[in-house]
C-alpha cells in the first residue's frame, strides 16, 4: 500500500517525515483512555493492523487492542483486548505490564508472532505469543530471563534456526566498562522456546543513541536486514528517545554493514515532547513496502498518542552505507 509523502512538520531535516495528520490516534479516540501508544504494525488481508497498547483512566494494567485501517491513516481501535494480563500459570506473575508489542509474520507456517515485556518483581522478561487472525491470541512461553526488552523476530530461519535480536539490560550501573543500559545482541534458536548462541552485534555508538539502544523486527531487502530502532540519549529529564537505523548482513545478522550516525526521526512537535514521558518518538516496528521504496513507522509519541512517519527505504539504507 502507498501512503504519500508529506511534508515535515519542526525543524530539523530528518529522512522520516511526519504525517501531516499526526496523531493519527490519541486518547480521545478510545473512551476512558489515558494513553494511546507503542504499537506493532503489519498488513494483514489488505489492511493496516496496529497492535496498540493503551492505558485506561479506571485500569491499572495497560492492555494491548487491535487497531485496523484500509488506508493506512484512519484507524478503527477494537473495543475488546486483544492481549491483557495472562491467565496461563505458566506466566503468573510475570505480566504485569502488557505493552510495547514487536509482530513478526512468518510466512512458512502463516503465523504472526508476537513478542512483548513481561514485567515482573525479578525485571522484564520476553513473552512469545501468536495468532493467524488477529481474532484470537495464544501464549506460547517465557522466553528470556530477566531483563531483556524485547526481542525481535527475523522472519525468516537462517541457517536453519530462528534467530532473534535481543536487548538485555543490567539493572544497576556499576557494570564496567561499558554501558549496562542496552545493547543489542543476536540468538538462535531450533523451536523458538530453548534460544542461546548468544553475540553482541551492536552498541550505543553516538550522540543521539548514547545511552541505550534498542531493536525491532528486522526488514529483509537486497541490500540486507534493515534494523530500525530507538536510541536514547541525555539523562533524567533531558533524556531523549530518536530513531535511527542500522543494516545488517543477508546471510550472517551478526554483521553490521553500516550504522546511520544521525537519527532518521526525533521527537520534534508538542504531541512529542509533551505527555507521560515527554521527548519521545519510539518504534516497536515498521511496515515496509520493497516495490515501492517506502517505509512506514507507527510511532509512540511521548507515550501518549500515537504518529506515522514514512520515507524511502533506499535513502535510509544508503545512510547507514556511508555513514561507516
Amino acid at each position: 500500500m502507498g501512503i504519500p509523502q508529506h511534508p515535515l512538520m519542526g525543524g530539523m531535516n530528518t529522512i522520516m517525515k511526519r504525517y501531516a495528520g499526526n496523531p493519527i490516534l490519541t486518547p480521545q479516540d478510545f473512551s476512558g483512555a489515558e494513553a494511546v501508544f507503542n504499537c506493532g504494525q503489519v498488513t494483514y488481508n489488505g489492511k493496516t493492523i496496529l497492535l496498540v497498547a493503551i492505558i485506561m483512566g479506571n485500569d491499572p494494567m495497560p492492555r494491548i487492542h487491535v487497531a485496523e485501517s484500509d488506508d493506512g491513516l484512519r484507524f478503527r481501535i477494537r473495543p475488546e483486548p486483544f492481549i491483557s494480563s495472562s491467565k496461563d500459570p505458566r506466566l503468573d506473575g510475570l505480566d504485569l505490564w502488557t505493552i510495547d508489542p514487536r509482530v513478526t509474520y512468518f510466512p512458512e507456517e502463516e503465523t504472526y508472532y508476537i513478542m512483548r515485556p513481561g514485567q515482573c518483581y525479578s525485571g522484564v522478561v520476553a513473552l512469545l505469543g501468536k495468532t493467524k487472525d488477529f481474532q484470537t491470541y495464544e501464549d506460547i512461553e517465557v522466553i528470556s530471563l530477566p531483563s531483556n526488552r524485547v526481542p525481535c523476530l527475523f522472519p525468516r530461519k537462517i541457517n536453519g534456526q530462528y534467530v532473534r535480536l535481543d536487548r538485555p539490560y543490567a539493572l544497576t550501573y556499576d557494570v564496567e566498562p561499558c554501558n549496562p543500559m542496552g545493547h543489542i545482541w543476536l540468538s538462535s534458536s531450533p523451536d523458538l522456546i530453548h534460544w542461546g548462541r548468544h553475540r553482541l552485534v551492536q552498541r550505543p555508538w553516538i550522540h543521539w543513541n548514547g545511552f541505550k539502544i534498542g531493536p525491532t523486527p528486522p526488514i529483509e531487502t537486497p541490500d540486507g536486514w534493515l534494523e530500525i530502532i530507538h536510541g536514547v540519549s541525555g539523562s533524567g529529564n533531558a533524556r531523549r528517545y530518536s530513531i535511527g537505523a542500522m543494516l545488517l548482513d543477508l546471510d550472517d545478522p551478526t554483521k553490521v554493514i553500516g550504522c546511520a550516525n544521525s537519527p532518521i526521526f526525533i521527537p520534534d512537535t508538542t504531541y512529542e515532547c509533551q505527555g507521560r514521558v515527554p521527548n519521545v518518538v519510539f518504534p516497536c516496528g515498521a511496515i515496509a513496502d520493497i516495490a515501492e521504496d517506502n517505509l512506514r513507522i507507527y510511532y509512540g509519541a511521548a507515550d501518549t498518542c500515537i504518529g506515522l512517519a514514512t520515507g524511502k527505504i533506499s535513502e535510509i539504507i544508503n545512510l547507514c552505507k556511508t555513514s561507516g
